[in-house]
C-alpha cells in the first residue's frame, strides 16, 4: 500500500517561509488526490490544502489562502506545500495523505488512515 513521507518542518519567525514536501512510497491509483493537514495541541486536525492529480484542481483552507500555495512535483505522487508569510496559528504537526479520487476534499476522514505520514513539525513563534 502506498505510504507518504513528509518533510520540511521547521521552526521559523512570523512571516517566514518554509516548503513542505511529501512523496509517496511505492505504487499510486491512476487517479488520486492529496492533502495536506495539520494538527495543533488541543486543537481537532483540519485540511490545509489539497490537489488532485486528475485535473489538477486544488483547494485551501480560508485562512491559509493567499499564503500557501500547493504544488506537484515532476514525479508522479510527489506534492509540495509552499508556505508564506507564516503566523503563529500556522503552527502544529503537518501531515500529507492519498485518496484514490478524481477530485480532492479538504475534510481528513475522506483519506484512508493507512496512507498518512508521520507528519512535519511546524512551530512559528518570535
Amino acid at each position: 500500500q502506498v505510504q507518504l513521507v513528509e518533510s520540511g518542518g521547521d521552526s521559523v519567525q512570523p512571516g517566514g517561509s518554509l516548503r513542505l514536501s511529501c512523496v509517496a512510497t511505492g505504487s499510486t491509483p491512476d487517479y488520486y488526490a492529496i492533502g495536506w493537514f495539520r494538527q495543533y495541541p488541543g486543537k481537532e486536525r483540519e485540511g490545509v490544502s489539497c490537489i488532485a492529480y486528475y485535473d489538477g484542481s486544488t483547494h485551501y483552507k480560508d485562512s491559509v489562502k493567499g499564503r500557501f500555495a500547493i504544488s506537484s512535483g515532476h514525479t508522479t505522487g510527489t506534492v509540495s506545500l509552499q508556505m508564506n508569510n507564516l503566523k503563529p496559528e500556522d503552527s502544529g504537526v503537518y501531515y500529507c495523505a492519498i485518496a484514490p479520487t478524481h477530485g480532492c476534499e479538504l475534510a481528513p476522514h475522506y483519506y484512508p488512515t493507512a496512507t498518512w505520514g508521520k507528519g512535519t513539525l511546524v512551530t512559528v513563534s518570535s
